[in-house]
Parts: structure tokens; sequence; C-alpha cells
């Protein structure tokens, strides 16, 4: 296995690379803004997109991190330059979390790049292109905002949270998870819903969210998000619960006491009903 380096050099080059993705996608923006389709397509279902934008800024931090570390392992949303590697070290990256946003002309968006090894993430950055607000987080080094250190939010009690969530692409699990959000709006501050995974997480490092409860996500919708929740002081959990008559495990980060509140909670909801039964 190949020496492991200094943090500092991992932090640098995924600082680095999300920007410069960040700044190929605000050129596609700028494209779409004016007109240009940017060859939108669907994956997973009708309302999970891609696009060429989506593709270009991976293309981009796969080209930067195997240049840079041709050991290591990628894995990346688009799967385009997937490999294994031989270091102990994978980049889990999200090019462009937010895409249904981005279509839309929202500015809510971001790029995900994180660096794991066995024991999870050592390093991870969200970079905002729309804000220039770059989140970065380092393993025992504590996490910023533009290099300011972040904290999560105190809230003491339920009633007092301010809860950020997101949807699964497929429709059951759609539905049964809107139920329970609706029930939750009743127990809590209220309830936002951003549309990337990665922004609401990293706004959740900050204090912008008091904790963010989201069921169905993939390894690089929270790589980087993960580990500037607890580099802020938060905590991450990943609670199950069967949502369109599948186990689904979720994410549950944030402040202590919001997270122990949102988990006594989603203990006591009742299990849904499976389709067939629903008249």
């Amino acid at each position: 296995m190949a020496d492991r380096p200094d943090l500092s050099v991992l932090r640098d080059l995924a600082v680095d690379t999300a920007r410069a993705a960040g700044d190929t996608l605000r050129r596609f923006a700028d494209r779409h803004a004016a007109g240009d389709d940017l060859g939108f397509g669907t994956k997973s279902t009708i309302t999970d997109p891609v696009s060429e934008a989506d593709r270009a800024a991976e293309r981009l931090i796969a080209e930067r991190l195997t240049a840079a570390r041709p050991d290591d392992g990628l894995l990346g949303e688009e799967g385009q330059a997937e490999r294994r590697g031989t270091s102990g070290l994978r980049w889990v990256v999200d090019p462009l979390d937010g895409t249904v946003n981005f279509l839309y002309g929202l500015p809510a968006w971001c790029v995900s790049v994180a660096c794991e090894d066995d024991a999870g993430s050592l390093v991870g950055v969200v970079h905002d292109p729309n804000r220039d607000e770059t989140f970065v987080a380092v393993r025992g080094g504590g996490a910023t905002c533009n290099g300011r250190p972040t904290e999560v939010g105190s809230a003491g009690t339920l009633e007092r949270t301010l809860v950020a969530t997101g949807y699964a692409y497929a429709v059951t699990t759609r539905r049964d998870w809107a139920a329970d959000v609706a029930d939750l709006l009743g127990h809590v501050r209220d309830v936002r819903r951003g549309g990337a995974a990665a922004l609401d997480l990293a706004w959740t490092a900050a204090g912008r969210f008091d904790a963010y409860l989201e069921f169905g996500l993939s390894p690089w919708d929270w790589a980087a998000g993960r580990l500037l929740v607890t580099e802020s002081g938060g905590t991450v959990t990943t609670p199950e619960r069967v949502l369109g008559g599948e186990r689904r495990t979720g994410v549950l980060a944030g402040g202590a006491t919001a997270c122990d509140a949102l988990g006594a909670w989603l203990a006591e909801r009742p299990p849904h009903r499976p389709a067939e039964d629903t008249p």
C-alpha cells in the first residue's frame, strides 16, 4: 500500500478540484439560461435527471484526481471513471448535486468531493458556486466555511428544531416519506426541502438547519457532508425505515439534542401499510 499523504494535501486537492468543477458548472448554467438544453436525460426514474453539465464536471474531477493521485480509487455518481485503486484511499464525488434545481435555474446546487479510507471520510468539501461558499472538513481538524469555523445548531427541543429533508426518486418511497413528513410538521419548528443533500448537510454543519433527515441516499450524496457535520460538533446516524415496501437506510445529522429528539419521533412512527392494502 502506498504511503498516505498529509491530510492537508488531500484537503487542498479536494478544494481546488471542487472549485474548478464549480466554475465549469457556472458556464453550463449560463448556457442553459441562454437556451441551451444541455442534453438532459433521465437515469433511475423520470424524476432523476442527468445532463451534459453533470458529465463534464465529473470528467474534470476524475481527470484532476487521477493525475494527482493515480493509485486512489474513485466513485462518482455518473460512473464515468470508477476505479478500485490500490492506495487504500477512495474519492467519492457528486459532480452536480441538485441537478433538478440546476435544470430549473434554482441556485441550490453544489459540487461534493470527499476522500475516504476504511474508517470513513478523511476530508470533505462541498462547494456552492452560486454563493461562492466552500465548506471544508478534515478528520480531527474541524470544519470551515470560507475559512471560518462552522458549528451545528443548538436547538434544545423537537419543537424548536428546523429540519431539512428530501425525497427519494422512487414514487412509492416518496409517498410514504411524505406522509411521515406531514406528521413531523406538527412536531417541529418547520421543515425545509432544498433539493441538494450535500448542500443540506453543509448548511446543517453551519447551523443553518438544526438537523437533516432523509432516506435512500447514495454514498456520494453524503460522503463529504457527514464529515462536515461531525467536525462541526454534530452527530450522524443511519436509521432504517420501511418506505415503499423496502427497508431504506437514512441519514440523520445535526446537533445531538435535535437528532435524539428526531430519532425518538421516528421510532414512534407506525409502519406504513403495504401498497396492496391501501384502498
